[in-house]
Formats: structure tokens, sequence, C-alpha cells
């Protein structure tokens, strides 16, 4: 018979939190594999629990995966645990969770601590619809872009950053964005658990100021006043500045001018002889 994969979230700070069932699922498991095995020996090790510890992190997530679903197929039962939190949010937990699937191995999650839905709700902002956004990438040209793409998001947004990225995100996010109210959410459930609840421009004035310290979560409110780019179809550019339009959206060559096509009703030799330079 084959074991079973059960996710486990540890807590984000505070230890209270770990629940009775998590630790339960912890001592009865076979084998744990764990983001980084000294973080997780501290967290058994106060609970008084002792079992083997595997690694599975972002870095050996290919190697690492196939080892424990081979062990999966043995029959062993196996708890992944990330450093904070439940795993599979913004971490590899979610692959070993598909190749589980994938070879028809059993899956139990079991509920618990996520920093982001502790800094949603302690935001102040609206909570009916938001978008996770983790976090954005490292290279600003990408990260510029991708902010872009939500600018007109109405739901509330929630990204994580690092303290030594934090300035440069803000300041692009004021410069895309907008003036919007926002929560910068650190050290949650621990001494100094700090919630700074102001808007953006502020928080650019505030950390000019002050070094950030520790990994935030930034809850931004939506945009109230979003403007829908498709209702005039880019119909103050050429054909050829539409296609470049559509491409630097993502989309293909072959695509963009199909679409240009089929909205223009002009036909796609005659647009693909404007863009053969692309």
């Amino acid at each position: 018979m084959k074991g079973k994969l059960f996710i486990c979230p540890t807590p984000i700070g505070n230890l209270e939190d770990i629940s009775y069932r998590t630790l339960r699922v912890l001592k009865e498991v076979d084998l744990i594999a764990a983001e980084d095995t000294r973080h997780t020996i501290k967290l058994l090790n106060h609970f008084d629990i002792s079992k083997p510890l595997i690694s599975y992190h972002e870095h050996n997530k290919i190697t690492k995966g196939s080892a424990i679903i081979s062990k999966l197929e043995e029959g062993t039962n196996i708890a992944l645990v990330s450093d904070a939190g439940m795993p599979g949010i913004s971490d590899p937990g979610a692959d070993m969770v598909s190749l589980c699937i994938e070879n028809s191995i059993k899956v139990e999650v079991l509920p618990g601590p996520s920093a982001f839905v502790v800094a949603l709700v302690g935001s102040g902002l609206d909570t009916n619809k938001f978008v996770f956004e983790g976090f954005l990438d490292r290279d600003k040209k990408k990260k510029k872009d991708r902010l872009e793409k939500i600018k007109n998001e109405e739901r509330t947004l929630i990204v994580y950053e690092s303290p030594h990225r934090l300035k440069e995100t803000l300041k692009l996010m004021f410069d895309i964005l907008g003036e919007r109210r926002i929560s910068l959410c650190r050290e949650l459930t621990k001494k100094y658990e700090d919630y700074h609840r102001t808007n953006i421009s502020q928080a650019i004035n505030f950390y000019n100021e002050n070094d950030p310290r520790g990994e935030y979560i930034l809850v931004l409110e939506g945009n109230s006043n979003p403007i829908d780019e498709d209702l005039n179809n880019y119909s103050e550019l050429s054909d050829r500045d539409y296609v470049i339009k559509l491409i630097e959206q993502g989309q293909s060559k072959k695509d963009a001018i199909k679409m240009v096509s089929r909205e223009r009703k002009v036909k796609k030799d005659i647009i693909y002889k404007q863009v053969l330079d692309l």
C-alpha cells in the first residue's frame, strides 16, 4: 500500500499557533521533509518529537521530489513542512503536491497558519476579494511589467517583499499604481508584531528615514477607478503600433497580427508586411 503525504503548516512566529492535529501527524509519520532541516529540528525539539528528516527546497526539488515519491510508493508516510506557514504558498510544496497527484498518491492538507491571511485581515482593507501576488520578480524591468499588468486590479493586492528591495518596490508602486492605502506587515504573531497602516507616499518617506527590517507583507487597496483599456482597442494607434503594443503585453508576433487583423478587419498579410522588421 502506498504511503500518504501530509501537508503540515507550522507557526509563522508564535509556537502556540501549532495545532494538536499537526503535532499528532508529525509524531506519527515515518519521515519529515523540511525546507530547512536546521530550522525544523528546533521546532521538533521544542515539542519533543524525534523523526528522521530529509531536505526539500527550491534548489533540490527535482532530485528530492523523485526520492520522496519513491518512498511514498514504498508505503512511507511523509509530512511536508516549510520554515513557517502553509507549505505550497510561494514555495515548492506546490510542486510536491502535483507530483503526488500525478503518481496517484494521497495528499492530506492540514489547516493552519498562513502569513498573508493574517496580514490581510489585520490590514483594515477590503477582505471580500483579494489577489495574492507572492514575491514580485527581482529584476526591476520584470517587476515594472508586472505592476503595469495589475494596476487596474480592483481587488485588494497582497505582495511579499524582502527588506533590501522594499524601497525600490514602494517607489515603483507609487509611480505605476499611484497613491493607495497600504499596510506593511512584519514580525506577525511575534513579540514585535508591526502593522504600518499608511499610504504609499508616506511609506516611501518613512523608509527613506528608517531602514526596513525583516520580511514584509504588503497589502494594498485595489484600484477604485480602473481604466478599461479594451474600450478603445487602441484606436489611436496605427496597425503596426497596435501589434507592437500587444507584443509588449506578452503576445507573440503571430497572435498579435491575428488579433489586429480580426479587430480591424484588415487582411493578415497586409499587417504582416508592416511589421516585417520586428
